[in-house]
């Protein structure tokens, strides 16, 4: 037993450390474009109005991707999905480091978007289906870890480089990253650390969509939309933050984000380890909500904060704290979806929420910044954590504790008339018994006074 258990924690040491490497390979690429927002705007290579433009195609077709790709990954073998991700997703990089037009910039960044949009879902089924609940949990947050690290990665590059060799890296280590899970992956099928289809090839052919909603699938959107909104559509413009709002230059802003970004990165390990499972005892629903909470507290401080220093702490504080509630969703609910056969489909489902709410918000916040400024902005950032607040409160709970309630209440009220019933039963039983008894004592009274009378006659 001890030998088949190191067997499987050496296979989901593999197989979690080779996909959480091809997943920072995409947030790297993902998070490229908001890092050198700031000096591309400098060159007038791109207006921020246009930036928000094409960024908004990048979300949307990553968003519609996820919903295609997850429901494919459910059936198609993931190392082919992910490596032809990665792969088309480099060289959409490389053709936008030397586009001129507009349209074809935001074209080619839009498939770029489609590309990484393959990685993700057929990856957490993979990873779901061919380990233990446990395991799974360690390398999703290796998964988390790595989308966390893509960002001071690609703040580094916009340190090193220029814009346009930086998007030219960005496809070489895509490429490169694509080409190795291919063969990666291959060796693993053909040692057995990787089943196709997975454990769970069955449950796909007989489980309902309606399985999912018994798994909550509902709050876990709304988790899904709000986190998504402020790891991608708020992260994408804290660079501009930095240097608009709180006054700092477009290197200092850039070398800001990394060190944000950087300690951000291990926020899931602390979150999960720490908070999760030691201080909230395992408990996800409770969790979520405290992440919120603070995430809520922590924007909304940044409204009265003037302090250069301290808004970019605070800043940290809830990104922090908004990456719990992500953590939560992603590494924790979406494997306990493997008994379902949906994994990938509702992992790419929930991405999908995920990204068109950045989408939508990338753009309102591109607008607001441009017209209302950015303090209305931080208002705005406060209320979707509030929101979340409001969706993750124990409801269901609440309406139980009424129910129990009003059910004891009724009980306690009908208790009298049940009391009386019962009294008045007991009278007429001990009534039956005196009557039957005084029959009794009447017909063995009359035989007596007959006997004598027998014996004299005799």
């Amino acid at each position: 037993m001890g030998i088949i258990k190191t067997q499987e924690a050496k296979n989901a040491l593999k197989l979690g450390f080779l996909c959480s490497i091809a997943y920072l390979a995409c947030y790297f690429a993902r998070n490229l474009l908001g890092v050198l927002t700031p000096s591309m705007e400098k060159l007038g290579v791109w207006t921020t109005q246009e930036i928000g433009y094409i960024s908004t195609a990048y979300f949307i077709c990553y968003a519609c991707g996820q919903l295609i790709n997850g429901a494919l990954g459910d059936r198609v073998r993931a190392v082919y999905l992910v490596s032809t991700g990665l792969i088309l997703a480099g060289a959409c990089n490389f053709v936008f480091a030397l586009a001129d037009n507009f349209y074809l910039a935001i074209a080619v960044y839009g498939l770029s978007g489609y590309g990484l949009s393959m990685v993700y879902a057929p990856m957490v089924k993979t990873v779901s289906e061919n380990t233990t609940p446990e395991f799974a949990t360690r390398c999703l947050l290796g998964f988390t870890f790595a989308s966390f690290l893509g960002s001071p990665m690609a703040g580094l590059a916009g340190m090193l480089f220029s814009w346009q060799v930086a998007f030219i890296v960005c496809f070489g280590i895509a490429a490169i990253m694509g080409i190795s899970i291919f063969m990666s992956f291959r060796i693993f099928e053909k040692q057995g650390v990787i089943i196709h289809y997975g454990r769970h090839e069955n449950n796909l052919k007989q489980s309902k969509i309606s399985a999912l909603f018994k798994k909550g699938i509902v709050k876990w959107t709304i988790v899904s939309a709000l986190t998504g909104i402020v790891r991608t559509a708020v992260l994408f413009w804290a660079t501009t933050f930095f240097s608009d709002y709180l006054g700092y230059g477009a290197e200092k802003a850039a070398m800001i984000y990394s060190i944000v970004t950087l300690i951000n990165s291990f926020s899931p390990y602390f979150n999960n380890l720490v908070v999760y499972e030691r201080i909230l005892k395992r408990n996800r629903d409770l969790s979520v909500l405290v992440m919120f909470t603070l995430s809520t507290v922590f924007f909304a401080l940044l409204f009265f904060v003037k302090l250069r220093l301290l808004a970019v702490i605070i800043f940290l504080l809830a990104l922090m704290t908004n990456s719990g509630a992500s953590t939560i969703l992603w590494s924790i609910y979406c494997p306990s979806l493997k008994d379902t056969g949906r994994t990938s489909s509702a992992t790419g489902f929930l991405d999908f929420i995920s990204y068109i709410a950045a989408a939508i918000a990338s753009s309102v916040f591109a607008n607001a910044v441009s017209s209302v400024g950015w303090q209305p902005l931080i208002i705005i950032w406060a209320s979707l954590m509030l929101t979340g607040v409001i969706a993750c409160l124990p409801f269901k709970r609440f309406s139980a504790r009424k129910q129990i309630a009003s059910e004891s209440e009724a009980e306690i009220s009908e208790r009298p008339a049940e009391e009386a019933i019962e009294e008045t039963e007991e009278k007429t039983v001990e009534e039956n018994f005196q009557n039957i008894c005084g029959q009794d004592a009447s017909e063995h009274s009359d035989d007596e006074r007959k006997e004598p009378v027998t014996n004299k006659t005799e």
